[in-house]
């Protein structure tokens, strides 16, 4: 080679440098940057997601903004229809001052709506959370240590072939009366339905962290750890745990949706609550013997309960794409 070619190539490689550094340096993505582009994409996740927010800002915010006791009687106002039924032969003060109407009692309906809002969401939360944590635990430890996993998954077999219904209804009239006796008719019935669902509802939830726990603990991350000492516990906490957030997140909003559903089911077939204490099942449930002559008062919990459960499904339908490395970037 000629000098003549060693100088050209050694200028080419210069340009080439100068250029490379005058490139301008991206950033890393970050990966809940890339989970969030994916799940803005889902225009039904985003929808749900809303109603979802908008629905718990509601009940949550809605004494303050809409002080009505839920529990008040008035007699003399009471069957009034709600504003969109028109004004016919009510008087124009009290209807704007109940929106919904009332019912047989005088109760106003709106504020009844939200109170029942509270009860319900509350009850779904905290027995999504405790059937989330049981799930979790059972589907961990099968998957983690192979001489638990025969005896975790007969059990949970076991619990997937009880009826859960009939389940629940036992369940309920062998402990309320002492649950109620040491927490009150009202905290009384909220443990021991919110009991009574976590412990019926873990099941899907332990087997999808199962299979995801057996996937990964063969990995070659997970190896090297073994190699190096570390125990099952901080194994489990630092490297398995992170990894199924994604399917735990996902099951969750299942998890809302049946608990949502399963109250307001406890509560239309009059186990659930005390009478005076109102959720979106018990009003349902007092609403139907007169539906006939005042259907809005079976619509209107009917939708609440239909719409959260849609937005908390379509929520997952979201997460599930989004959370999902094979499906992002589609």
């Amino acid at each position: 080679m000629t000098d003549q070619h060693v100088n050209a190539a050694a200028a080419e490689y210069e340009l080439y440098g100068a250029l490379k550094d005058k490139e301008p340096q991206k950033e890393p993505r970050s990966q809940w940057k890339d989970v969030w582009d994916q799940f803005r994409k889902h225009k039904g996740a985003l929808i749900g997601g809303g109603f979802l927010l908008g629905i718990t800002l509601f009940v949550l915010i809605g004494p303050w903004v809409w002080q009505v006791d839920p529990k008040q009687l008035d007699i003399r106002n009471k069957d009034l229809r709600p504003i969109y039924t028109l004004l016919w032969n009510q008087d124009a003060n009290t209807l704007w001052s109940r929106p919904f109407g009332t019912d047989n009692l005088g109760r106003d309906i709106m504020a009844t709506l939200i109170a029942g809002g509270r009860a319900s969401l509350a009850v779904g939360w905290t027995a999504m959370i405790l059937s989330l944590m049981i799930g979790t635990a059972v589907g961990v430890c099968s998957g983690y240590f192979k001489k638990l996993d025969g005896l975790l998954m007969r059990i949970t077999d076991l619990f997937l072939s009880l009826p859960i219904l009939p389940l629940l209804l036992v369940a309920v009239t062998l402990f309320r009366q002492p649950l109620r006796a040491a927490f009150g008719p009202e905290g009384g019935m909220f443990i021991l339905i919110v009991g009574v669902i976590g412990i019926t509802s873990w099941m899907p939830t332990a087997r999808i962290v199962r299979g995801e726990i057996l996937a990964l603990k063969e990995r070659e991350f997970i190896l090297a750890a073994r190699s190096i000492g570390t125990t099952p516990f901080q194994i489990i906490r630092r490297h398995l745990l992170p990894n199924v957030v994604s399917p735990i997140m996902v099951s969750a909003t299942l998890g809302l949706a049946t608990a949502i559903i399963t109250e307001s089911a406890l509560s239309f077939l009059g186990v659930g609550f005390p009478s005076d204490f109102p959720t979106w099942g018990k009003l349902l449930s007092d609403a139907v013997p007169r539906m006939e002559e005042f259907p809005e008062r079976v619509m209107l919990p009917g939708i609440l309960i239909s719409v959260t459960v849609l937005s908390v499904n379509y929520l997952g339908d979201g997460l599930r794409d989004a959370l999902d490395p094979r499906i992002r970037g589609r």
